[in-house]
């Protein structure tokens, strides 16, 4: 089956980004879809493993669930190693608040932000 790229110029959300679709799957932005189509090339290359889109973090301190955190795409490389990868264009307070907790709570996992 043939990758196909759709972008629906109808709708768009609040910050004007348009909604793209690639492999049956809508994506917030033309950026987030972009990206994803470089993790299906790296992922032919051999050099990712797999990739998870909208993957759940949950956000819990002292054992009182917060909120959930769906970051863009976990990435899982060949040699194992994991990322977080978020992919944004426009930065609301909201984000930069799960962003920063995400990265207290999990010191050890790696968070890259991709503009």
């Amino acid at each position: 089956m043939k990758n196909q790229i759709n972008r629906s110029f109808s709708k768009s959300n609040k910050y004007h980004s348009k909604v793209s679709n690639y492999n049956g799957r809508n994506y917030q932005s033309a950026l987030e879809c972009s990206y994803a189509i470089q993790l299906d090339w790296l992922k032919k290359a051999g050099e990712v493993k797999e990739w998870i889109p909208q993957f759940k973090i949950d956000i819990s301190v002292n054992g009182c669930h917060i909120c959930n955190y769906f970051i863009d795409f976990k990435v899982i490389y060949s040699d194992g190693h994991e990322e977080y990868h978020e992919v944004k264009g426009f930065e609301t307070d909201i984000w930069k608040m799960k962003w920063d907790l995400s990265k207290a709570i999990y010191p050890d996992w790696t968070f890259v932000l991709i503009k």
